[in-house]
């Protein structure tokens, strides 16, 4: 067995678990019950389709557990294919006072107008720059304890991830900044690199790219501290990993669909619709 066909039936058993998960979910556990659905909102009962509300019952209930999932494919990715993946890890490490002040400055300055001066916009090169360039007696000792650390086996390079949805809040996006700006801050340096990263990018091309919140903190076209999409996978598990994760998902895409439309919704699958939205 090739590593590729490796990493693919190990990323295919974190899905198939999730979602026999949440298909026992919706099947045994909290299934969407129409007399119930009636009785709690009748207004919409009388104007819309049960079966919209029915799919949003499966909605809710599948794309929750959808965010750990994410971090454990990541795991998944960096073990098959760089050698060493580990979730919720820490990183220690000193940084001198200065460098921390400089950080929360650039932080504040993004989020907030200054009197006189306007709300600066994100631009890793120089914020970075402006921090490594602060000196101070003073060290402070931190951890930073960062979503996935990956670790290339063959060359020793260590590699620290902020792994977000696609459509991340700000709140989020500023912890993940504040993350990566200590990691690169620390004396002497803990990694060889640490990313902001998206599984995958819901509006195609990077340069595509329109979510509002997370470009509030980071240049999402073109910091080269963000990865989206393949981007992320290629570096998370090297190269292949990206067809690897797309060819795992479009074999047992099929299935599920096929389940969800007999079990859950109660009918026959729409000619086609299995081969719809493959990845």
């Amino acid at each position: 067995m090739t590593k590729e066909q490796e990493m693919k039936q190990a990323i295919q058993s974190v899905i198939k678990l999730m979602m026999d998960r949440v298909m026992r979910k919706v099947l045994v556990e909290d299934p969407f019950i129409k007399e119930d659905h009636m009785s709690k909102k009748p207004l919409y009962s009388a104007l819309v389709p049960d079966e919209i509300f029915k799919g949003s019952h499966f909605e809710r209930r599948f794309v929750t557990p959808f965010g750990d999932v994410w971090e454990k494919l990541a795991i998944v990715a960096a073990n098959k294919g760089l050698g060493l993946g580990l979730k919720g890890h820490n990183i220690i490490g000193k940084i001198n006072s200065e460098r921390l002040r400089r950080i929360q400055e650039i932080l504040s300055r993004l989020e907030h107008a200054e009197k006189g001066r306007k709300r600066i916009k994100p631009d890793w090169e120089n914020e970075i720059k402006y921090i490594l360039a602060g000196k101070s007696k003073k060290i402070v000792p931190v951890t930073v304890r960062c979503d996935v650390y990956a670790e290339n086996r063959k060359n020793r390079k260590k590699y620290a991830f902020e792994i977000k949805a696609p459509l991340p809040n700000s709140d989020q996006t500023k912890v993940s900044k504040e993350k990566i700006f200590k990691l690169y801050s620390m004396e002497p340096c803990q990694i060889d690199a640490a990313y902001y990263a998206l599984p995958y990018n819901p509006y195609g091309t990077r340069q595509d790219y329109s979510w509002s919140f997370p470009a509030r903190w980071f240049d999402m076209k073109n910091d080269k501290v963000v990865l989206i999409g393949d981007e992320f996978w290629e570096r998370i598990g090297g190269l292949g990993t990206y067809k690897a994760f797309i060819t795992a998902i479009n074999e047992i895409g099929k299935e599920y669909k096929d389940r969800i439309y007999r079990e859950f919704l109660g009918i026959e699958p729409p000619e086609g619709a299995l081969d719809e939205g493959k990845l």
